[in-house]
């Protein structure tokens, strides 16, 4: 299989199923939301990106491809510790304006990541992509 498509799978999947894992843990059951849920320990959005940039560096060296999954893993990264996690705090205090005015149902919104999930992703995925491209 294509080492690249492969690493991919590993980090994504790999980092969803520790939060899986993790959630089984902490509730002690788990539900279909659970497969896709969003935020937590560790970020597989992070997984995703840094495993994607690190083994297409060591697959092709400084090439376009990697240039260009650099700046995606940047920006990826950046967003899942900042924004998306400035806009849950956000959706957090809607929520309790909503229940206090008694407007209607909560709702949705994603948390984000804080720092050292996306940290723990972001190894994880550098991980992953090496061990792939050397076979262990």
């Amino acid at each position: 299989m294509n080492k690249i498509i492969l690493t991919l799978l590993l980090a994504g999947f790999g980092a969803q199923l520790i939060k899986l894992v993790g959630l089984w843990f902490r509730h002690k059951s788990l539900s279909w939301h659970d497969l896709v849920v969003t935020g937590g320990m560790p970020s597989s959005h992070s997984a995703f990106v840094v495993s994607l940039a690190t083994i297409i560096y060591l697959e092709e060296g400084t090439s376009t491809a990697f240039a260009i999954s650099l700046v995606l893993a940047f920006i990826v990264v950046r967003d899942a510790f900042g924004v998306r996690r400035t806009v849950g705090e956000e959706g957090v205090v809607i929520n309790e304006m909503i229940q206090k005015l008694k407007l209607k149902d909560k709702t949705h919104f994603s948390m984000g990541h804080t720092p050292l999930q996306v940290t723990v992703g972001s190894v994880l995925g550098f991980v992953i992509a090496v061990l792939v491209f050397y076979g262990l």
